[in-house]
């Protein structure tokens, strides 16, 4: 059997390559994946946590997290398509027609 440390590790290494994603890119196609990077981080850990615990409740919240990240990408994808077509850029620094 694996460790819990290594599942860790390995969530938190995710995690970070994600934030990281999310920090330094300027494409929102990758800002989006970079944001579910850090929710499949996340699920790693609820799982690994479950498994060591013995219980099903870090399994629960990995499927409505997996639904959320789901929706989110879906409204993500759609906001993305009607700004490109609004802007015809999908740099984040120019589009400023979301603030008042």
């Amino acid at each position: 059997m694996v460790p819990l440390n290594y599942y860790l590790i390995l969530g938190a290494v995710v995690f970070a390559i994600g934030v990281l994603g999310v920090i330094v890119r300027r494409d929102l196609i990758v800002v989006l994946m970079s944001i579910e990077l850090m929710l499949n981080a996340v699920n790693l850990t609820f799982i690994a946590f479950a498994c060591f615990l013995g219980s099903m409740a870090g399994q629960v919240a990995v499927f409505f997290v997996m639904a959320v990240a789901a929706a989110e990408a879906v409204i993500g994808l759609a906001i993305i398509i009607s700004v490109f077509r609004h802007r015809q850029t999908l740099d984040p620094q120019e589009m400023q027609l979301l603030k008042w």
